[in-house]
């Protein structure tokens, strides 16, 4: 995990909080508690959060919300959104606005622990890359992927994407015109994988088709293969 890693949990639950806030201790983690959209901009304002655990429903706003503010601010902010909110169109909401992950309540402890540890896999590489001097560059064509500083162009243009964002289109262009499960890529990217959660994969593919496709309608870097899963097309880059 990241040295001194915070983590800002939103959750105006008193008794969840609690159990939240005592299962990241458990792993290490320094825990901030807000109740409220407006304390928790507040605490962003006044300091860095390795990550943002996000509950949907809160009293002065829908958790949503602060989940575009949050992003808007820092495209790379990590974010787990924590919601009782079973509807799956809250999850890929949530997703399509740029949290990493979603877990729906009630989950178990050690779920939990997996979800964050997770992130913050992809956080300490992402950190790790932007201090590491070398490039290490993978070419496709027109895209080029730099791995050590986190950066990735298309025709010369530099695409802000996230930490998972980056970590998916990396996997897909090491390992072009394979064909992947959502099951695999959640495994794979992720590092977990618990059945119901393929939607994750799906919307961040969506976001990613938003910021590579000239058509994301009509998607010809990452396939759909119907039945089955997706694919990374080199031919579409060269």
């Amino acid at each position: 995990m990241p040295n001194n890693a915070t983590v800002l949990v939103v959750e105006d639950d008193q008794d969840i909080a609690a159990l939240l806030i005592q299962s990241l201790k458990q792993v290490g983690l320094e825990v901030v508690h807000s109740s409220s959209i407006a304390q928790a901009l507040q605490y962003v304002r006044q300091q860095a959060f390795t990550l943002v655990i996000l509950d949907l429903s809160l009293p002065d706003g829908d958790g949503l919300d602060l989940c575009r503010q949050l992003k808007q601010t820092d495209p790379e902010q990590a974010i787990l959104m924590v919601s009782a909110r079973h509807a799956e169109i809250d999850r890929v909401v949530g997703l399509e606005l740029g949290a990493d992950d979603y877990i729906s309540k009630p989950f178990s402890v050690m779920e939990f622990q997996a979800r964050v540890r997770s992130l913050l896999r992809r956080v300490l590489l992402l950190t790790t890359a932007r201090s590491n001097p070398p490039s290490e560059l993978v070419r496709v064509g027109d895209l080029m992927i730099d791995k050590h500083h986190h950066r990735v162009t298309l025709k010369g243009i530099t695409l802000d994407l996230t930490a998972t964002e980056f970590e998916l289109l990396e996997f897909f262009a090491q390992q072009p015109r394979r064909v992947f499960t959502r099951s695999q890529l959640l495994s794979s990217v992720w590092g977990y994988h618990h059945s119901g959660y393929e939607h994750t994969v799906n919307s961040h593919i969506n976001r990613l088709r938003s910021k590579l496709e000239t058509n994301p309608q009509q998607p010809k870097m990452i396939e759909t293969v119907w039945g089955v899963g997706y694919r990374f097309n080199p031919e579409s880059v060269l």
